[in-house]
């Protein structure tokens, strides 16, 4: 099967995504598309899909059931520019390749992000690693000159160790982590929907929140009916616990359940998401063929 073409994708191509105040996320190649998925899949389940409503239906199928090896066949490469505080959550995900700017070689842009006043936020009583309400606006201002005025000084120190000819390894120690950096990261197309499952939920920090968003993008346009069963069976569904179960069954029979405290919270955001579900269009009903 020559190279495949993917018009959505081919339109994508070197368009940065603005991501932040300084940011962006950019599909520079693709390979494969859902055509490819499905042929990888016909190797195992046979010629039994030809039309496009059959098409869609192995492929939900596939993602339902978590048969993932085919949707391994579809590459993407991106160029992404995010601050270093982000790309240390973005790195812990080992299932890419990825080759980063290296202030070994390069002087490092005086480029830092700063964050917008709705997202200086008070940290979260509940939530150790996370946020709660925006701060008064006088005050979120005041905390970004704050950070803005420390970024100014570190790079200025930075810029006089390399004038005076310190080495650039070392020169670079003391950037903060608002510095922003960039690299080229590739992936295939089950590891990415890890990554967005992750990355893309109300819970993970704004600031990857936001680059996942840009990267689901590039992989809608390449795989559109992949990430359509994507959002279908995987960002849209709901997994429950044993206890949430038995949560659950109780309180359809109209009797209480035991769940308290942070489990009872998070059983509550769980129904809440399972009562605000719409579904995509039922695929077409996929019959494999008998060995």
């Amino acid at each position: 099967m020559a190279r495949m073409i993917v018009e959505a994708a081919e339109a994508l191509l070197d368009k940065e995504i603005k991501v932040l105040d300084k940011g962006f996320v950019r599909l520079v190649d693709y390979m494969g598309g859902d055509q490819r998925i499905v042929q990888s899949a016909r190797v195992s389940y046979g010629e039994g899909t030809k039309t496009y409503r059959q098409d869609r239906g192995l492929i939900h199928y596939l993602m339902k059931n978590w048969h993932t090896s085919p949707f391994e066949q579809v590459q993407l490469t991106f160029h992404t520019k995010m601050p270093i505080f982000v790309a240390r959550q973005w790195v812990r995900h080992r299932t890419a390749r990825l080759n980063e700017i290296s202030g070994r070689y390069s002087v490092m842009k005086d480029e830092f992000y700063l964050p917008s006043p709705e997202h200086v936020c008070y940290q979260s009583e509940s939530n150790k690693q996370g946020r709660s309400e925006s701060l008064p606006f006088d005050e979120a201002m005041k905390v970004i000159e704050h950070m803005e005025q420390e970024q100014k000084a570190n790079y200025a120190n930075y810029e006089k160790l390399l004038e005076g000819n310190v080495a650039r390894e070392l020169a670079r120690a003391n950037l903060p982590v608002s510095l922003y950096t960039e690299w080229y990261w590739q992936i295939d197309l089950h590891n990415l929907f890890h990554f967005l499952r992750l990355r893309m939920d109300a819970h993970a920090q704004y600031e990857i929140r936001v680059f996942g968003e840009a990267l689901a993008q590039c992989a809608k346009a390449v795989s559109p009916l992949a990430y359509e069963a994507f959002e279908e069976h995987i960002l849209g569904s709901v997994s429950f616990s044993r206890a949430e179960c038995e949560a659950l069954a109780l309180m359809l029979a109209g009797k209480d359940h035991a769940l308290t405290g942070r489990s009872l919270q998070s059983f509550d955001d769980k129904v809440a998401k399972l009562k605000a579900a719409v579904p995509a269009e039922q695929p077409e009903e996929l019959v494999l063929p008998v060995a």
